[in-house]
This record gives structure tokens, sequence and C-alpha cells, in this order.
């Protein structure tokens, strides 16, 4: 039996990061959370992050820059990016720097984990993962 997927979850709002933790474990994947990008970075799990669930907003690095600090360190760990606060220059950043979706707050749960599965495929198809 395989290993449950890690999912990263950052984002400076609690009570989301709680949510989309529950979301993410009752479809069986494993959810570690963060408060900010530098506690993510300095975590030590990023090699094995499937898939990397990020706010927009949030103090010190926001998660733009969170995903682009993961690519510039050699990662392509899939991401989401997630924000209450959409905007035009945001979403094109995102999508533009490789995000498999860029979701509004509130968005549905079935949204949220359809690009979860995405991410997770990418990840499993990707020659990070042990054989």
């Amino acid at each position: 039996m395989s290993e449950a997927p890690l999912i990263a979850i950052v984002d400076d709002d609690a009570l989301a990061r709680d949510g989309i933790s529950q979301l993410v474990e009752s479809f069986g994947h494993k959810a570690v959370t963060f408060n900010s990008a530098e506690s993510f970075l300095q975590s030590g799990v990023i090699a094995e992050t499937a898939c990397l669930i990020t706010d927009v907003q949030m103090p010190g690095l926001n998660g733009l820059e969170l995903q682009e600090a993961l690519q510039s360190r050699g990662y392509s760990t899939p991401v989401i990016v997630i924000t209450a606060y959409p905007s035009q220059k945001h979403r094109t950043r995102a999508l533009s720097n490789g995000a498999l979706g860029f979701l509004s707050k509130p968005f549905s749960d079935s949204s949220l984990i359809e690009c979860l599965t995405e991410g997770i495929k990418l990840y499993q198809e990707s020659d990070r993962l042990p054989q």
C-alpha cells in the first residue's frame, strides 16, 4: 500500500487552513499546514510535497512569491493558488508560472479537489516520486 500524498496548505487565515486541511484529509490525503510562506520554506517537507495550496495575500512572502521561490530553488511542486481578493494580474502571474488553478474564495470543494487530483497525478508521474 502506498503512502497518502502529502498536501501542504499555506494560508495565514487559521479557519481557511483548517477547513482546507479537513477537506484534503477527507479524500484520503495527508495535510500539513503553515501560517506563512517562510514557515513552509523552512519546514523540510518541500521535497515530499505532492501539491501545494497557497493563499495569495499573506504577510511576508505572498503566495505568488512562494510559487516563484520554489521554482528558483529547482522544485516543480504542483501549486494551487487561492485568494479572497482575485485580480487578473495575480491570476495571470500565477497561471503563467505554472499554477494548476487560481481559485477565488469562497470556492467549491469540487473545484479544489479537481485541481488537487491533477496536481497529485502530475506529482506521481514526475521523477520525484520513488519507484
